[in-house]
């Protein structure tokens, strides 16, 4: 009986010990809206959720995913949200920010002219088919 109530007391120290080394949360926002509001709502959620969950100890993987109109938050000269964006990638290693091409060719050409991109965004080929990768990778999807 002794042996058993130690086991269950390691096994109990153990398991809250691991709890207190924390976990990794991935997630996901998508935008595809041109509006500013929702632009610092995606941001505002995305800085939230990171400082929430620091505070407890864990982990934190953000990518910011913007296709269609969306994109424009992305694009140089365009953008209205371009300050909070370099100030998050300096103060966040931990935050992705993702263009969809297919987006950035199709308005390049409907301008007839090539668009430029925030140097803080990477070129995806698909930003709905990268919204699907990170979700099988285990990412929550947040659609502010």
């Amino acid at each position: 009986m002794l042996k058993a109530l130690i086991t269950s007391a390691v096994l109990a120290l153990t398991t809250g010990m691991a709890m207190a080394d924390g976990i990794t949360h991935k997630i996901a926002f998508h935008i595809d809206d041109s509006d500013m509001r929702l632009m610092n709502m995606a941001l505002n959620n995305a800085n939230n959720a990171r400082n929430y969950f620091q505070s407890i100890g864990d982990d934190v993987v953000l990518e910011i995913v913007a296709y269609g109109p969306g994109l424009q938050m992305f694009l140089k000269g365009q953008s209205p949200v371009a300050d909070r964006i370099e100030m998050m990638a300096l103060e966040y290693p931990d935050v992705t920010f993702s263009a969809c091409e297919n987006t950035l060719r199709n308005m390049s050409k409907n301008m007839d002219r090539p668009l430029e991109l925030l140097e803080e965004a990477q070129i995806v080929p698909s930003g709905v088919a990268r919204l699907v990768e990170l979700q099988e990778d285990g990412y929550s999807y947040i659609k502010p």
